[in-house]
């Protein structure tokens, strides 16, 4: 499997999805792509009508210009079989919300938004919810320093 290949997305406010079968974490960054923040975590129901809906309305609600998917692919960069899924994913995304998808690589994100959470006085059960979110705004930060650097697709968004 190739990685998928990333979209261009025109300024403005972007989401970062850290995409898994029971949660999906979200973040949103700012209209200037300085800094991102964590959002929420969308439980799946494996209702794409109400899914969709989410999306749709999330879009509405942080006026979104495109996505961010994190890609999980292993230590050595090769793909995983979890990415076949992520880029089904950001493929319905794409089509459900009718705005650019591009993906990044998302190696440690979860491990790093663990650590993030450690040591600030949240319950194990509220550290497991935010995680996932944190996640996603660690995959969004990622691209934004991407693009900061002048880097776009090529230096770190995974463009084929």
């Amino acid at each position: 499997m190739s990685i998928p290949v990333s979209q261009s997305i025109p300024l403005g406010r972007v989401a970062g999805v850290d995409y898994g079968r029971r949660r999906i974490g979200v973040a949103v960054c700012d209209a200037e792509r300085i800094i991102s923040s964590p959002l929420c975590v969308r439980q799946t129901t494996g209702d794409h009508a109400a899914d969709a809906h989410f999306f749709q309305q999330l879009v509405a609600d942080e006026q979104l210009v495109g996505f961010v998917v994190g890609m999980p692919l292993h230590t050595d960069g090769s793909t995983s079989q979890m990415a076949v899924e992520v880029e089904r994913f950001g493929g319905w995304l794409g089509r459900a919300t009718g705005l650019p998808i591009a993906y990044q690589d998302e190696r440690y994100s979860s491990r790093e938004a663990t650590g993030m959470l450690a040591g600030i006085g949240l319950t194990r059960a509220r550290k497991k919810e935010r995680t996932d979110a944190v996640a996603a705004q660690v995959v969004l930060q990622s691209w934004l320093e991407v693009q900061s650097a002048g880097g776009g697709a090529a230096a770190g968004a995974l463009d084929g």
